[in-house]
């Protein structure tokens, strides 16, 4: 089956939700960076994607990655919800929550205490059971990917964060 996508696997009842492979490199590569020349989101090159992507779930209409999120351990006791992304005419399907619950669930399994985001559209996390929060309480985030963003330090994206030890917003 070279060249071929692995069948769909169902994380936490989250139906079409499924790790990345390199076939869908390319698919998130193109999703992001759409994303990003609207100015929602930070650009992302295929090499960060790819040396990112077993951070990446997606979901796939075919072979086509139509939504993709991704996962990425900060700390021992943090991790960042980044580069949630859903193609223009497939958004308002449940794609963007599915994924968001595949990472309440990975990151619960991993020990993790907490969750954060970066995003230009709190509301969406918001619906899911964050709550906002300073970027300044996300020191490591700051200093290890922020600083390099042209936007910083003004950037003018919302923190938002979720507890993962109860379930409840933190």
């Amino acid at each position: 089956m070279v060249g071929r996508s692995p069948s769909p696997v169902d994380l936490a009842g989250t139906s079409g939700v499924v790790r990345a492979t390199v076939h869908d490199a390319e698919g998130i590569h193109r999703l992001v960076n759409f994303w990003a020349a609207q100015g929602q989101m930070l650009p992302r090159t295929l090499g960060e994607t790819y040396e990112n992507l077993r951070d990446f779930f997606v979901v796939r209409e075919g072979e086509e990655v139509v939504a993709c999120g991704a996962l990425h351990i900060t700390w021992a006791d943090l991790a960042e919800v980044k580069s949630l992304a859903v193609r223009e005419d497939r958004q308002s399907r449940g794609y963007g929550r599915a994924i968001v619950e595949a990472c309440h669930e990975e990151g619960r399994a991993l020990g993790l205490a907490s969750l954060f985001a970066l995003t230009y559209r709190p509301q969406f996390f918001e619906r899911l059971g964050w709550r906002l929060a300073d970027v300044m309480t996300l020191p490591r985030k700051v200093w290890n990917e922020c600083y390099r963003c042209p936007k910083f330090p003004g950037c003018d994206e919302i923190a938002l964060v979720i507890d993962l030890r109860d379930g409840a917003a933190g």
